[in-house]
């Protein structure tokens, strides 16, 4: 009774060993395929780096704008390009030719006479030989420059007045009087051409 009770259990054990088998048997090629390309596999640190693309977009750049030529009116018909400027001609500044230029003419230049000592006076000669004598002569009632020349020109330069005289001229330019007069005292200066020289006096009245 026993026996025949497990033997549809032994049965079944063995089928399903049976199938076991013969699944094991069918994947086996399978499983092997999956174990080489398992070993195929590069590691991680061994793989590229993935290239990424990157795109930008731009406003896309307007063409430039084209200028519309003017149509031709029927004043000027046929013609694009503007009509060339009228210059007006300065005239020349240049002398007309054959004319001559006068040269600049130049002032002749200057030369100071030297100057000599004669007899207390200070004498120049000109280029015409004519002498000049100048002089000055103090006094207690002021002092007198006298000039005189070698023609016999006598002449005044300055007269300086002391202080509580006055002065006045009298006489020509060949005899010439200066006085320096006050309320006590007088002094006259008497300059004249004598005898080819200058000769000056200088006498005290009232003293």
């Amino acid at each position: 009774m026993r026996s025949s009770r497990w033997l549809p259990i032994a049965g079944w054990c063995v089928a399903t060993a049976t199938s076991i088998v013969l699944s094991s048997f069918a994947l086996s090629p399978v499983l092997n395929a999956a174990r080489a390309g398992e070993e195929a596999l590069p590691e991680l640190g061994q793989l590229p780096g993935a290239e990424v693309a990157v795109t930008t977009t731009s406003s896309p750049t307007p063409p430039p704008a084209v200028p519309e030529r003017p149509e031709p009116t029927d004043e000027d018909p046929g013609t694009d390009s503007p009509s060339p400027s009228k210059t007006s001609r300065k005239p020349s500044s240049k002398p007309p030719t054959g004319a001559t230029t006068a040269p600049a003419t130049t002032a002749p230049a200057t030369t100071t006479p030297p100057t000599t000592t004669e007899n207390g006076w200070t004498v120049t000669t000109g280029d015409d030989g004519v002498k000049t004598y100048v002089r000055t002569f103090r006094c207690d009632g002021g002092q007198a420059v006298i000039k005189m020349t070698s023609r016999g020109i006598v002449t005044l330069v300055t007269a300086t007045p002391a202080d509580g005289y006055s002065v006045q001229k009298q006489g020509s330019d060949t005899n010439l009087v200066v006085y320096f007069t006050s309320t006590a005292r007088s002094f006259i200066v008497h300059a004249q051409w004598w005898n080819d020289a200058p000769l000056v006096e200088v006498n005290e009245i009232g003293g």
